[in-house]
């Protein structure tokens, strides 16, 4: 048996090779052209000696050349590594090291992280977009992808591959500190794909969809891209969201399907406030982070459009669970599991076993089906503490009601969700304790209008020490992604601990979730 994620765009290229697949900048790309120009990147991997089970790292913003690449190394049999854009040069090298990636594709404005992240890996790189004004040094001797490619003859087709191959890497931040390297599997994003355009969301050929979630995050990659692309969709590509150029697009395109995080349609909001043109979107989907029931009922009066919640992580392919036409939808739920998956409650406080809780009952989410992940990349350990008996263990805490809806309430550990994009707090302790001046620290998010959650750094100084604010958040900005960066600091004489020592953080967020603090 085979199967290959690359047959989402090769197969819209043989059933609508004339509809543009995507459009950027006002310009259009078929489905044909599209997926030729992804079988040129092919043959570039190719003379790069990149072939199947290989890994193709990409640091790209959304513009056409993701899904050049991104298929272009599915076609190969090889594995896509995404690599969040907003990363430092030290964090893009730990995904490339840990991943084994072979080649590195680099967006020109982002070379600056880059190519020095790939030099400290020793990986090669390629870059599109214009590698050397984007560096503002000139010629860097990075060679272009898009030219390479305009003088090579494409590869045939696809490589045929088992379901059980891995197809992408994605790296999600840990608790341990360390990003863990999330395998999914063909299968699992074939299926997931396919049921996010069917039965999710029921895309059909004549959908627009406004393509403003990160194509390098799982979210875009999957519900906006390949289920897109698995029903010959449209979809316009934004590089960077703000609400003004988002509905601007949406009205000139017609967009008819929009899906983002909860600050998006904050956004939006914003935006109509000061123009007055209000599209005409069939659906709209939310996902990363718990939307406010206030802001569903907003939308629907200012823009008559329902927007349907859903949940799902990274290891889940993404989608585990929706507000779907067949069950109806409830607010404040994520809705039922998808087909041929199933999402039960158990007893967080279990952990070598699934103990399952009976509905109504508040317990950590564990789901189970073909969206699993086959496991962490090279981390055995943390695989089998993810997934029990068959389970994966989500460390969101959640609760099913009678009808069968899943409410997601709280967080077993304590991630934080700022802009849809997860931000774990050890990680970011690890590095920060480092500081100047630092004896302890503990993070936390706090609520924030924008972005759902801001970072909040509470630290003790060194006693004596000539510990400040400024420099902490200096030494963070030179470390951290910006989406990880503390955006307050408090600092204290003691942490709350427990009985066992454990810093309750929970008193802490009650202690600074209002007021005070210093912004970054």
């Amino acid at each position: 048996m085979s199967l290959s994620l690359a047959a989402v765009l090769a197969e819209g290229a043989r059933r609508y090779p004339a509809r543009d697949a995507v459009v950027f900048m006002g310009r259009g790309t078929s489905y044909s052209d599209l997926w030729e120009q992804s079988r040129r990147y092919a043959s570039v991997f190719a003379s790069r000696g990149i072939g199947r089970g290989d890994r193709v790292a990409l640091l790209l913003p959304n513009v056409p050349d993701f899904p050049r690449a991104y298929f272009g190394t599915l076609a190969l049999g090889a594995v896509v590594v995404p690599v969040h854009a907003l990363l430092t040069a030290e964090e893009i090298a730990f995904v490339l090291r840990d991943s084994g990636a072979s080649l590195l594709v680099c967006a020109g404005p982002l070379l600056g992280e880059g190519a020095k992240g790939a030099e400290l890996a020793g990986v090669p790189i390629v870059s599109v977009l214009g590698a050397g004004d984007a560096a503002g040094s000139g010629d860097t001797g990075i060679e272009a992808l898009e030219a390479l490619a305009a003088d090579v003859e494409p590869v045939a087709t696809y490589q045929l591959c088992e379901p059980d191959d891995d197809a992408v890497i994605l790296y999600t931040s840990g608790t341990t500190g360390q990003p863990k390297g999330a395998v999914l599997t063909h299968l699992n994003l074939v299926m997931n794909s396919t049921l996010s355009s069917i039965d999710v969301i029921g895309l059909s050929s004549n959908d627009v969809i406004l393509g403003c979630l990160p194509l390098f995050h799982i979210f875009g990659q999957i519900c906006s891209m390949a289920a897109g692309f698995r029903q010959g969709a449209t979809i316009v590509l934004l590089p960077k969201f703000d609400g003004a150029t988002a509905l601007d697009l949406i009205v000139e395109h017609e967009v008819t399907v929009f899906q983002g995080v909860p600050t998006m349609y904050i956004g939006l909001l914003e935006a109509a406030k000061a123009d007055p043109r209000r599209p005409q979107l069939r659906t709209c989907v939310s996902g990363g982070a718990a939307l406010p029931v206030s802001v569903i009922e907003q939308f629907k009066e200012v823009f008559g459009a329902d927007i349907y919640e859903g949940y799902g992580l990274s290891e889940t392919s993404p989608v585990a669970t929706f507000n779907q036409p067949l069950f109806g939808r409830k607010a404040g739920t994520v809705g039922h599991p998808i087909w041929g998956v199933e999402v039960r409650i158990a007893a967080a406080d279990v952990e070598d076993r699934i103990d399952f809780m009976p509905d109504g009952e508040s317990g950590e989410v564990v789901i189970r089906g073909h969206n699993i992940m086959k496991g962490y990349h090279n981390n055995p350990e943390a695989t089998k503490a993810a997934i029990v008996d068959g389970w994966f263990r989500t460390g969101d805490i959640g609760v099913r009601d009678g009808e069968g809806f899943i409410a997601i309430v709280d967080r077993k550990k304590d991630l934080i969700i700022r802009g849809g994009f997860n931000v774990y707090p050890r990680e970011l302790e690890e590095i920060l304790v480092r500081a100047p001046g630092v004896a302890q620290i503990a993070v936390i998010g706090l609520p924030d209008e924008t972005h759902g959650e801001s970072v909040c750094a509470v630290v003790i100084p060194e006693p004596g020490s000539d510990f400040t604010v400024d420099a902490l958040l200096d030494y963070g900005n030179d470390k951290l992604g910006k989406h990880k960066r503390p955006t307050r600091v408090e600092v204290v004489d003691a942490f709350p601990l427990g009985p066992s020592g454990k810093v309750l953080k929970r008193e802490l967020v009650a202690r600074f979730r209002t007021g005070g603090g210093t912004a970054g």
